[in-house]
């Protein structure tokens, strides 16, 4: 494999870690008043509430001990 074939490879890994870049800067801009939600397209808005309600889904299945248990 050539470098070229490597880059084209490597870029759908770089374009995830991006897009949670991009998630967490528009939270941080949110979070300071910076820009409020309605500031942004419909979509944009579609998407980001999608890949929230995806990302909670995925850590509350991955939360398999209840809040009330202690750690031993």
């Amino acid at each position: 494999m050539d470098e070229h074939e490597s880059d084209k490879q490597s870029l759908p890994a770089l374009d995830v870690e991006f897009i949670r870049v991009l998630e967490d800067l528009i939270d941080a801009l949110l979070a300071n008043g910076t820009i409020r939600l309605t500031d942004l397209p419909p979509e944009a808005i579609r998407k980001l509430s999608q890949r929230k309600r995806a990302r909670q889904r995925l850590r509350d299945a991955l939360d398999l001990l209840d809040d009330d248990h202690t750690t031993l």
